[in-house]
């Protein structure tokens, strides 16, 4: 049984208790939160073993961790644990910062732990699923992957004014730019962006565009103050497939032809949140009887770069604006 705590006690690390109960050879032993009030009051209303505000002691009482502290948390945290020794299941986007991603890992490999960025749909039944079909390449070759994911944030919250871990990218972007990178591959050529935004300056609803040479394009749309249809579509030569809405929690897939008579439907199970299928494959590695597949470490240190261009391009827009 591993012993697993959990850093920050926010709405993601309620889901993830929630979850974590399945079945897994995982314990639970305890929250960390710098607040001490805050970590009793998540024990007492979620069944959590101990409350930690200190770090000392917290890191002495665990083998693994999961990161769900607010993002800007996220890389000083994954750091102290992995100096540790012990194993990281870090929220996404684990880090926004390229040169950060490939310091993370290294050190992990130094350590000899596991460090896994948690982006639930990669590790899901829908999703392998999708990657056997495209193994088969029924639609042919893929010129142009699709992703969008939107949910309308109440003005006030996290998401919606915290310059520092805020906005529609940072929040919803790494589970479309997973899907183009997993499908299309790391090296695209370049990329770029167009936000809306609130008055605040932060990113409501972004559209980021890959391009790969000649044969292939990427779209990723976020939003939290934009609602859109919630789908993965991805083109080729021969057809289509369509992970229907919300792709990120995939149950439907379907594969279209231009013979609409030929059409595919398949349907995957998605139990709950969806975050015990990151944290099966995260224990599976741990125990060394998975590999490292889902979100590769390529994929993380790439997500990693494209966060930090758009972030830096966000921060030079609002010095102009300012």
């Amino acid at each position: 049984m591993i012993r697993l705590g959990i850093i920050g006690t926010g709405r993601i690390a309620k889901r993830f208790v929630y979850d974590a109960w399945q079945g897994l050879d995982v314990e639970i032993v305890g929250v960390y939160n710098p607040h001490m009030e805050s970590a009793e009051k998540f024990c007492a209303e979620n069944h959590v073993k101990a409350a930690y505000s200190d770090w000392n002691l917290f890191i002495h009482a665990i083998e693994a961790v999961y990161v769900a502290s607010p993002l800007g948390t996220h890389a000083e945290y994954a750091k102290k644990a992995l100096e540790a020794g012990i194993h990281v299941l870090c929220e996404k986007p684990m880090v926004v910062s390229g040169a950060q991603a490939e310091e993370l890992f290294a050190l992990a490999d130094e350590q000899q732990c596991v460090l896994m960025e948690g982006i639930k749909t990669a590790y899901s039944p829908g999703y392998k699923k999708l990657r056997e079909l495209l193994e088969e390449k029924p639609i042919g070759e893929i010129r142009d992957v699709e992703a969008c994911f939107t949910k309308l944030v109440k003005p006030g919250l996290r998401e919606w004014t915290h310059l520092e871990d805020c906005g529609s990218m940072t929040e919803l972007g790494s589970y479309g730019c997973f899907a183009v990178l997993s499908i299309l591959g790391e090296d695209y050529v370049e990329s770029h962006h167009v936000s809306l935004r609130n008055e605040n300056g932060v990113d409501i609803f972004t559209k980021v565009f890959f391009s790969y040479h000649s044969y292939a394009t990427g779209l990723v749309k976020s939003g939290i103050g934009v609602k859109s249809e919630g789908e993965l579509l991805i083109s080729g030569t021969k057809g289509y497939i369509l992970v229907k809405a919300p792709w990120w929690m995939p149950k439907c897939i379907e594969v279209h032809f231009e013979d609409a008579n030929k059409t595919q439907k398949y349907t995957c199970e998605y139990v709950g949140n969806g975050l015990q299928y990151e944290l099966e494959h995260f224990v599976k590695r741990i125990k060394g009887t998975q590999m490292a597949s889902g979100v590769t470490k390529e994929q993380s240190i790439k997500i990693a770069y494209i966060m930090e261009e758009f972030l830096r391009q966000e921060k030079d827009y609002r010095i102009v604006r300012k």
